[in-house]
């Protein structure tokens, strides 16, 4: 399930240097984690688990309707490669639809991301629906001037 490169915009710098593309105005990549996330949290150390747990309705339903919107879904997990055909099995048995699927994402939680590109994080607390706009306290870095960099 790949996503379609010629939808990335090119983006130059001050100096009109090629840097990173982005997706186009309005498209967002969501990262979003399986297991405690779209369904029941299951370890890698029960995978027989993984092949009969159901998905999370309200999650199929949200997420289904972001990649009919042409947003791009990559399912980033914890679990390990040696259970990729198992997810991606799971994925399509149900139905739901990504882009990409990167396996290996760090076990242990707290998870502090750190990137060149904006980064809107959200914490799953058991329930999804759309997205609304909010304001929270977060760390940044701070610019070489003393002044907030986020």
């Amino acid at each position: 399930m790949s996503y379609d490169e010629r939808k990335l915009v090119e983006v130059y710098n001050e100096k009109g240097q090629l840097m990173s593309p982005k997706l186009p105005e309005g498209i967002k990549n969501f990262l979003i984690d399986i297991d405690g996330t779209i369904c029941e949290d299951i370890p890698n150390e029960e995978p027989e688990r993984m092949t009969t747990v159901l998905p999370f309705p309200d999650a199929i339903r949200i997420i289904s309707k972001w990649y009919n919107e042409g947003h791009q879904i990559t399912f980033f997990t914890a679990r390990t490669e040696h259970l990729r055909h198992l997810t991606e099995e799971w994925l399509a048995k149900h139905d739901i639809k990504y882009h990409f699927l990167l396996m290996n994402k760090p076990r242990g939680g707290n998870y502090h991301w750190i990137d060149s590109n904006i980064v809107k994080a959200t914490r799953f607390k058991g329930k999804f629906t759309d997205l609304v706009i909010t304001t929270r306290e977060i760390e940044v870095f701070e610019d070489s001037t003393g002044a907030i960099n986020g």
